[in-house]
Formats: C-alpha cells, structure tokens, sequence
C-alpha cells in the first residue's frame, strides 16, 4: 500500500473525527509502515463542523460575544480560512444554548447574523453557513435584521421577528444586506430536503425537539406561511419549495432570500473545501464511516457522499460504522466496495459505545490484515522468471 485516505464523519457521542483518522494511520503503520496517510476529519453540517475543517486546513477559530438563542450576550465564534468564513449555526442560536427555557417561537438567530458580519467586516469572501442543531424557527430573520435588513409592522415600527411574530412583516428593507454582501458568496450546507412549512416543513417536523407542542407547531406552521408570502411580495424570493428551504427552522428558506446563499448537501461542501479530490488522488483506497449506516445515510450524508466521489476517480471504499441496518444496498451502488460494522458483540448501541475505540481498532486491524495478507499473496505468486 502506497496511500491510504480517511475522510470519515464522527461516532456521534463516541469518537471523533480526529480520533478515528489517528486509530487508523496507527494501525496501517504496522501493517504498511511506507504508506502515506492522508486524515480529512469531516462534518456534516451540525455541531463540530468548524473544529473538523481546522483538523485540515490552515485557520483560526474565532471567538467573539453574540446574542444568543434567548437575547441574550452569549460566547460564540467561527472558523477563519482566509477569505472563507465557517460558521456552525448551533455556535450561536443552537438548542444547548437553551437549555430548559426551549420556546421556538421566542428564539432567535441574530448571532447568526453578528458571526457573519464580523467575519464580513474581517475579509471574508465567502462564508459557509452550516445549518444544524437550532433552537429557532424564524426563518433566518434574526440574522438578516443583525445584516442590515430591516423588517417593519404596521405601524411603521422596525422590529427584530422571531417564530411566533413573522405575520406581523408588513415591509422589507433588504438594502444594506446586499450591500454587505456585495461580491461575497454564501454557501449554506444542509442534509435534508424538507420544505420551509406544511406537514414535511420546518415547523411540523422539527419545532417538537425544540419546545413547541400540538397548538405552537400549527402557530409556527401559519407563521412561516405568512413569511413566505411576505418573501415573495417583498424581495420576490420564491423559496418555500426549495429542497432544504425548512432546515434549521427554514433558516435554509432565509439564507437564499436574504443573503442569496446557494442550498448545497453538507458533505458536498466540505468536500469542495477540503480538495478532496486532490487531496486523495492516488489513494489505494478510502476509509469511511459515520455511527450507523441507514436509510438516512443514503440521503447523502458522508459515506454516500464520499464515496460519490471515490467512484468517479476508481478508488475503492471502504465504509467503517457503528451499525448497519437491513436495507443499504444502494450503498454499494453508489460507490461502497464494502461495510464493516465495528460492533463485534452484536450489543446494544448505549454498551457498543463504552467500547467503540477498542472495537474500532480491532476492525481496522481485522481489514488490514486482510489487505496485507493479499499483498503477500499477490507478491509470492508471481512467477519466477526463466535466465
């Protein structure tokens, strides 16, 4: 083995990214000890999604004071690479920040915005707006009121809308938001395809996990309506149907009318940005892996997505994860030569994790030894040649 690369996505709860890359470049140097390792710890979207690309890339994490989810002055910070800007949504209006007090039609996304202007203010070019784990549900209004938009009621009065007060938009000013973003490119990462409301939308499906019950949702639901069409009337943003317009609360909806962001598959971001294709050229192979591998992730989340590309440069895949369920079939199909499950004792997720680190070891061992054991044969069987 000459190359191997690992672009995997975190265990959720009990290995990172880094942890994993670190696992496997120890073992293959006892199986390959010339072969070069090449680690992409990679996120999705969500929280952590900063720190992975600072495990690649040259940057800077930067800290600064925001307002938080419940207004109030909150610590946050992004990532600086350059003229790119990331930044983690959940780093200033996330659903730990709440804690006990979740209320989506209360919350708001201004720190959103106030990252995204200082990181503005500081240079960037580009900002990559990760879209994941929101305690808010105001369509990105907050942010864009911290980016210069102003949103006015009926009396005439400029006010800072959240969930529960959208309807009260009368009249948009969205001019000093474009002026700020005047030759920027906003990218915003998102890993699902629902629409900005009804039954599939931000509201129905995902106001529940952040405090809102039966008669909140329909308010929220009716509230993200009356957005739309504000939207549409006002800047001529028509965005509810876009896939991904209902992420992070319809943020994803707010992204492309306010800041004319482009809605692009999480992993597919942090491909770009890391120069996966140039970075694994190569590569004999590819170890991937995310904690299970469902029907979810064959929505295109890092194993499909990784292996997506693998499949265009011919280098094979193979998908290291917590768990498996039944039906993944299209996996392969989609570029996976082969999944391995670390879970050797067939036990129950809550005790596999007490034991992920070692089980993740063993399978990697297991698979080198396989792949080393082949190397061999291939070496030993070649013919001798006759003087």
């Amino acid at each position: 083995m000459k190359k191997i690369a690992v672009v995997s996505d975190s265990f959720k709860g009990s290995l990172t990214s880094s942890e994993i890359c670190a696992i496997v470049a120890k073992e293959a140097a006892r199986f390959f000890p010339s072969c070069e390792i090449v680690g992409l710890p990679v996120a999705d979207g969500g929280e952590g999604t900063v720190d992975s690309f600072l495990q690649c890339m040259k940057g800077e994490k930067v800290a600064l004071e925001v307002t938080g989810p419940n207004f109030m002055r909150e610590p946050s910070f992004y990532g600086n690479f350059g003229d790119t800007a990331i930044i983690e949504m959940a780093a200033a209006a996330g659903l730990p920040m709440v804690a006990d007090q979740k209320d989506p039609a209360r919350t708001t996304t201004f720190g959103v915005g106030e990252l995204m202007r200082h990181a503005l203010e500081h240079g960037a070019k580009r900002i990559v707006l990760a879209l994941g784990g929101s305690a808010t549900n105001d369509g990105g209004c907050g942010a864009a009121a911290a980016m210069g938009t102003r949103f006015f009621s009926a009396t005439g009065e400029t006010f800072v809308p959240v969930g529960g007060t959208l309807s009260k938009i009368v009249r948009i000013d969205n001019t000093e938001t474009k002026r700020l973003l005047e030759g920027v490119e906003v990218v915003a990462m998102c890993d699902i395809d629902n629409p900005m409301h009804g039954q599939r939308g931000a509201a129905y499906v995902f106001s529940p996990q952040k405090g809102a019950d039966p008669d909140m949702v329909r308010l929220l639901d009716q509230e993200l309506v009356a957005l739309d069409e504000i939207l549409v009337r006002e800047l001529d943003a028509h965005v509810a149907e876009l896939p991904g317009a209902g992420s992070a609360g319809a943020m994803g909806a707010g992204a492309v009318a306010f800041f004319g962001a482009s809605l692009r598959p999480g992993i597919e971001t942090v491909l770009d940005t890391v120069r996966f294709e140039e970075r694994t050229a190569g590569a004999d192979f590819v170890i991937t892996g995310e904690g299970r591998l469902d029907s979810q992730s064959l929505r295109g989340k890092v194993v499909i997505g990784v292996s997506r590309r693998a499949k265009r440069m011919n280098i094979p895949v193979f998908a290291v994860v917590g768990d498996v369920d039944d039906d993944i079939d299209e996996a392969y199909r989609e570029g996976v030569t082969a999944i391995f499950s670390t879970n050797h004792l067939a036990i129950p997720v809550s005790e596999a994790k007490k034991r992920s680190t070692m089980d993740y070891r063993l399978t990697i061992e297991n698979l080198f030894r396989a792949l080393a054991a082949m190397e061999t044969e291939k070496k030993t069987s070649q013919p001798i040649l006759q003087q």
